[in-house]
C-alpha cells in the first residue's frame, strides 16, 4: 500500500494516478496528553489505521494526484537519522573535491558512524526547498528513506527488516562547508521526504532499488541499493547499536557520486523504483 499525506493533513491512499481520501481511518489512533510520545503515531498505529484505512477505501473520495499538495509522509519522526558516504564512488567523489569535502576528513561510514538530522528540516515534495547561504554551494543528494515500524534497540542485521515500516523517496540537501554535517544539512526544507509511504509488504527487494536523479532534466545521479556499503539492515543494526529506535524514526540510507549544486528556479526530480517520484522546485530563502 502507498499511503500519503496531502493539503491540510489529509491521508490518502494512491491508486495510479489517484489519490483515494481515507482520512477518517486516522480516528484510529490514541488520544494522547502532555506530555507528548518521541515516536510519530500514525507509523506506530499503522497496522490499525491500514486495516480502517482498506475498509474505508470503497467509498472514498477520488482526487486526481496532480491536484493535491503532497506533505511529508510521515509527520512527527523522532530522529532523522542519515548515512555519510555510504556509496564507495561518492567517497572517492568527495575526497576528490575540495568542494565537498573543505578540509575536513572524508572518513569511511563504518568508522564514522551515522550522523543526525534536525526534524525541523523535513518537508514535502510540495513545500520544495528553499536555499539558504546563497554565498555558498547547496548541493542535492538523493537517497532511499527506511521509515522504523517499531521499537527497538541493538537490533541484529539478521531480524532488521522486522522493524521496518516502509520506504520513501529521500532528497538531502546540504550547504558545503567547513562545519559539522548535521548542522550544515539540518537547514529548514534541507530534508525532503516522499512522495508517499510505501508499506514495507510492498517492497519486495529494498536491497536492489534503483534509483535516479535529474536537474532541469539532466542526469545527475543514478544508483542501486545494491551498491550500499552498509546495506539497510547492517544501517539499522549499527544506528541501534547507539540509539533506541522509534516508530516514524527516518534512516536516509545514502547518496552515490554524482551530487551537485541547485539555484534558485532548477527544478529537481528524484524517483526510486516501486517508490513513485518526487518533482521539488527550488527557491532561494
Amino acid at each position: 500500500m502507498q499511503l500519503c499525506r496531502f493539503n491540510e493533513g489529509r491521508l490518502g491512499i494512491v491508486q495510479g494516478g489517484q489519490v483515494k481520501d481515507v482520512t477518517e481511518a486516522l480516528d484510529v489512533l490514541p488520544a494522547y496528553r502532555y506530555p507528548l510520545p518521541c515516536f510519530d503515531p500514525l507509523i506506530a498505529n499503522l497496522k490499525e489505521v491500514v486495516a480502517r484505512a482498506t475498509e474505508l477505501l470503497p467509498a472514498a473520495k477520488t482526487l486526481a494526484l496532480e491536484e493535491v499538495s503532497l506533505l511529508a509522509p510521515v509527520a512527527s519522526p523522532g530522529k532523522i537519522i542519515a548515512a555519510p558516504v555510504n556509496y564507495l564512488k561518492h567517497l572517492a567523489e568527495a575526497r576528490e573535491d575540495a568542494e565537498i569535502h573543505h578540509r575536513n576528513q572524508v572518513g569511511e561510514i563504518q568508522r564514522v558512524g551515522v550522523f543526525l538530522k534536525a526534524t525541523s528540516s523535513l518537508v514535502g515534495q510540495s513545500e520544495g526547498v528553499a536555499l539558504k547561504h546563497l554565498n555558498r554551494r547547496n548541493d542535492h543528494e538523493a537517497e532511499v528513506v527506511v521509515v522504523i515500524g517499531k521499537k527497538g534497540r541493538d537490533i541484529p542485521a539478521a531480524r532488521a527488516y522486522e522493524y521496518v515500516a516502509g520506504y520513501c523517496v529521500g532528497l538531502d540537501m546540504t550547504t558545503r562547508g567547513p562545519e559539522e554535517r548535521s548542522f550544515r544539512k539540518s537547514i529548514d526544507t534541507y530534508s525532503v521526504l516522499g512522495p508517499w509511504l510505501t508499506t514495507a509488504d510492498a517492497v519486495s527487494s529494498p536491497g536492489e532499488l534503483g534509483f535516479r536523479l535529474t536537474v532541469n532534466g539532466e542526469l545527475r545521479q543514478q544508483a542501486n541499493t545494491r551498491d550500499l556499503v552498509l546495506g539497510i539492515p547492517e544501517l539499522i543494526e549499527m544506528a541501534s547499536s547507539f540509539y533506541t529506535l522509534h516508530p516514524g524514526d527516518l534512516i536516509y540510507t545514502g547518496t552515490p557520486e554524482g551530487v551537485g549544486p541547485v539555484h534558485p528556479g532548477d527544478v529537481i526530480d528524484v524517483s526510486v523504483d516501486g517508490l513513485g517520484g518526487m518533482r521539488v522546485q527550488v527557491r532561494a530563502a
